[in-house]
């Protein structure tokens, strides 16, 4: 594993994110996330699991400034994998639990959102859907997957705005579930999906999956027409000069 590490401790798998500065998502990366998930779900020791990021940065979603510089198969096999691995999150049938240990837009926030529960450090960080702004169509699956904790509505206005939330907000609004100090993330993420794992695992995991079962029949249904709307978005000119000039800021800001 090059850009995540995991552990299990107390027969709590932890995968942490650990590439780069901010955690920003490639194919390579996408592969190891959905190995380490395939990998908890299969170990019947494994009681639950832990998503968390580092100091600052949960991840800050897709690495444009890669995911730029791919092809049109590159991007194919790209979007094939991001939502298989948000499948394999959703249809997760232990407890999980993401750890935002800081900034998590766009792709960071939909893997959040797909644990059990969520806890986000207290700070100057921002959180929420942005891809519509940036040019990126989004996905049914995914506002389905927001509206499962927003309700349609507000998901609906949120992520036409592409509107982004603090720490305070997102919990007011049902995104994440605490607001805590950074140094306290990790141990209170533990106890909480330890207070998870102690209900009788059957009827807990079987309960799980009945009321996720709509939210993960849409990750379930054939995704062709859904990745070709987005490809064929990402490819278009207007999204190219968009992508492009994010692109030439975040190298200023790394120069």
């Amino acid at each position: 594993m090059n850009f995540i590490k995991t552990q299990v401790e107390d027969h709590i798998f932890h995968i942490m994110l650990d590439r780069g500065k901010s955690n920003a998502m490639h194919i390579e990366m996408i592969q190891e996330l959905t190995e380490a998930i395939e990998r908890a779900n299969d170990d019947p020791a494994i009681e639950g699991l832990i998503l968390s990021g580092k100091e600052n940065f949960f991840t800050s979603g897709l690495d444009l400034i890669t995911l730029y510089q791919y092809d049109e198969v590159q991007m194919q096999n790209f979007w094939t994998a991001f939502i298989s691995l948000l499948h394999k999150l959703v249809a997760f049938p232990k407890p999980s639990v993401s750890a935002i240990t800081g900034h998590s837009p766009a792709g960071g926030c939909v893997m959040a959102i797909c644990c059990d529960y969520r806890l986000m450090a207290d700070g100057e960080f921002i959180i929420g859907l942005n891809e519509v702004p940036v040019g990126i169509i989004v996905p049914e699956s995914i506002f389905k997957l927001y509206s499962f904790w927003l309700g349609e509505g507000t998901a609906y206005r949120s992520l036409l705005e592409g509107k982004l939330f603090k720490p305070s907000e997102a919990k007011e609004i049902g995104l994440v579930d605490e607001v805590v100090a950074f140094n306290r993330i990790q141990n209170l993420a533990m106890r909480k999906i330890k207070s998870l794992t102690q209900f009788e695992k059957n009827a807990w995991r079987t309960s799980k999956l009945n009321f996720r079962a709509h939210l993960i029949a849409e990750f379930e249904k054939d995704q062709t027409e859904t990745i070709r709307q987005v490809l064929e978005q990402w490819w278009r000119p207007s999204t190219r000069a968009i992508l492009k000039t994010i692109i030439e800021n975040l190298t200023q800001k790394k120069a």
